[in-house]
């Protein structure tokens, strides 16, 4: 067998799965000793999420391939993972161009996949540099983006020297969300230099409304009209990392 691992917590994977398909409907993940990788744009080339989970994440970790390549539907494997009840284990096996999910409980139940070819170059970090650092809980992001909501479809991140905002203005009306050290709201803020740059809010509700039940904190990153990144950390070492390009104004 090429491939075989098993993570605690399948609930956990369905959040993550979840959060991942918010973006993409389809990508590869790609296994080698070190541990799981997925990196892949949206259809839009909007956004792109990068996704890296050590092998020290797993209960149980077995590659006997140098590479080992699954490509899957999110919508399908989905299905599978609502079907996980709380303290569920899950296992994942890659044989014969099928991948086998069991979900480990009181009974235990093994549904079979397809491994599906999914094309697409490999795709570079994109190089950015970036003058404002937030560390915060990612509730109270979220909380934020969703009163952003009510107003526009845009929100426009303001790093100063002493906080953080978020700024969403249109006919409806306008909100201005305030973050700083001083308060509590940020846990961490660095500002090289103030910059200001603009978001959709569909991409950026989509993504902090699932993965927030990943990572209970987020770091946000961004400079003067360049994409912004959002990086959840998951327990045990494994990094979720999401890349969005601005809006020019």
């Amino acid at each position: 067998m090429p491939l075989k691992f098993e993570f605690p917590d399948a609930r956990d994977w369905r959040y993550l799965i979840e959060s991942l398909q918010t973006v993409i409907e389809e990508a590869n993940f790609i296994a080698d000793a070190e541990g799981l990788r997925l990196r892949a744009l949206d259809p839009s080339r909007i956004a792109m999420v990068d996704l890296y989970m050590p092998r020290e994440v797993f209960e149980l970790y077995e590659i006997d391939e140098e590479r080992v390549r699954i490509g899957v539907n999110f919508d399908d494997l989905n299905k599978i993972l609502k079907r996980a009840k709380a303290k569920d284990k899950i296992l994942f096996q890659v044989e014969g161009g099928r991948l086998r999910v069991t979900l480990a409980g009181k009974a235990e139940r093994t549904f079979s996949l397809p491994l599906i070819d999914v094309v697409g170059e490999e795709l570079p970090l994109p190089k950015v540099t970036f003058d404002v650092t937030a560390k915060m809980v990612s509730d109270t992001l979220r909380d934020a983006l969703k009163d952003a909501e009510m107003i526009s479809d845009t929100a426009r991140f303001v790093g100063e020297e002493k906080e953080l905002k978020i700024v969403a203005k249109s006919d409806k009306g306008e909100l201005e969300a305030r973050f700083s050290l001083e308060s509590g709201s940020l846990l961490e803020y660095e500002v090289k230099q103030p910059s200001t740059s603009s978001y959709s809010l569909e991409y950026l509700e989509d993504i902090v409304s699932k993965a927030y039940r990943i990572s209970d904190l987020v770091t946000l990153e961004f400079s003067t009209n360049k994409p912004l990144s959002l990086t959840f950390d998951i327990a045990g070492g494994g990094v979720l990392r999401y890349f969005l390009a601005p809006r020019m104004e």
